[in-house]
């Protein structure tokens, strides 16, 4: 038995749709079809009608924190991924940070087990670059690519010497393989809490300034020229970063990059208080950084977005802006947050925005999903263009309640959730 899917709204190039029926049999789309033609044979299948609902290939979400094992009080796998269908993901993509970190095989065995079992959305695992994070000896890359990770990365720490990382860069190029940095200088760092600006001004706090993130990114960039890998750079935040990789990718060198909503849509000018639902890292910046991301999304410096999902508890964010961990989650405001506020204003085009979460993400880590055609895997996310609703963190699938956009009216809604031709999520 398939899944036909009635009179669903396909993007089209621009803000065009064109309306048509779809057919998931399996784990894969059988037949695509005018939905001004005869409607098809739909007896025997579960039939969907979609009422003009956008259909949308799964969302990609290439950097989210599941934080199994060892943190599941904030959130874990079944968890992690019931949120990301109810935000329209059928991809994650879970950085090694957790407790054990992701260095063994049998780590990475584990996740994917748990996610075979509990995990309702693809889960694809990242293995540290440094055995523990801490940056002092190289991981077994080769175990772990048979393992079944799709890159190396320290995230939530950068990694400090430049000769482990040319290193990694030199090993990981030498198997195919991509780096995925999460660049901060921790000598520039220590102690801060917030971006080194208006806010922290005003609050007497350490900031955090631009350069620690760019001083890593202009470093690696060189390195990644001269070791020839695929060099990928987590959640950008800064003008300069946008500058480098943007020069970077002029001459050639292999440079990939990415930006989550937040640093699209907020600037430390918008932080309300010492609230640390607004504490995340990289923090928020200046409005002249906000601008820089936003035009290096829009020329094609910055490839894909992202969300940085990052649940933590109730008890844990409540310790205050000073003392609270980094992070916020994403999965289930991603979608409408940039829709509400660069879609539906008439900034971006809505193929522009379904690219940069869909196909972009598929095509800068070589991955088979990513679109809606025949042939391909049926992960596909109805979504509601129209229904205005509040943020509402009481409401979230995940366990994590942390976010800073509580009580903002969005529009773009996923509905519906299908994975390999399985409805996971249904509104």
């Amino acid at each position: 038995m398939g899944i036909w899917i009635l009179n669903a709204s396909l993007a089209a190039g621009g803000n065009e749709v064109t309306k048509k029926h779809v057919f998931a049999n399996g784990e894969r789309i059988e037949q695509i079809v005018d939905a001004g033609e005869a409607l098809p044979d739909t007896a025997g299948h579960t039939v969907i009608d979609a009422q003009g609902k956008l259909l949308a290939p799964g969302l990609i979400d290439m950097h989210v924190h599941l934080r199994e094992p060892g943190f599941e009080y904030k959130e874990d796998i079944a968890s992690g991924a019931r949120s990301a269908a109810r935000g329209g993901f059928t991809t994650i993509a879970c950085m090694p940070n957790t407790r054990p970190v992701i260095d063994t095989v049998e780590t990475v065995q584990y996740v994917l087990n748990k996610a075979q079992t509990e995990g309702i959305v693809r889960v694809l695992p990242y293995g540290c670059i440094t055995k523990n994070e801490l940056g002092r000896e190289l991981t077994d890359f080769d175990a772990l690519k048979e393992a079944g990770v799709i890159g190396y990365t320290d995230d939530g720490v950068g990694v400090q010497s430049a000769q482990m990382m040319k290193d990694a860069m030199a090993k990981a190029a030498s198997i195919g393989m991509p780096i995925i940095a999460h660049c901060e200088d921790n000598t520039l760092v220590e102690g801060a809490a917030v971006s080194e600006g208006a806010f922290a001004r005003k609050h007497g706090l350490k900031g955090i300034p631009n350069e620690s993130e760019a001083i890593h990114v202009g470093r690696d960039i060189l390195l990644a020229e001269a070791t020839g890998v695929h060099y990928h750079v987590c959640h950008v935040s800064t003008e300069q970063s946008v500058r480098l990789i943007r020069q970077a990718k002029q001459i050639g060198i292999k440079v990939t990059a990415e930006v989550c909503p937040h640093h699209l849509l907020l600037s430390d000018e918008d932080i309300p208080g010492m609230d640390a639902n607004w504490k995340m890292n990289p923090p928020l910046r200046t409005p002249l950084d906000v601008q820089a991301c936003i035009e290096g999304l829009v020329d094609g410096t910055i490839d894909i977005v992202v969300t940085d999902h990052a649940p933590h508890s109730e008890e844990e964010k409540a310790r205050g802006m000073q003392l609270a961990p980094f992070g916020i989650v994403g999965f289930e405001t991603a979608f409408p947050l940039l829709y509400t506020k660069f879609v539906a204003t008439g900034q971006w085009t809505l193929e522009f925005l379904l690219d940069k979460m869909t196909k972009l993400p598929a095509q800068v880590f070589g991955l088979p999903w990513g679109t809606i055609e025949v042939g391909k895997a049926a992960d596909l996310t109805l979504i509601d263009l129209e229904t205005e609703k509040k943020v509402n963190p009481a409401e979230f699938l995940s366990k994590g309640r942390n976010t800073p956009f509580t009580g903002w009216s969005l529009k773009g809604w996923p509905t519906l959730t299908i994975v390999g031709g399985n409805v996971v999520w249904s509104e």
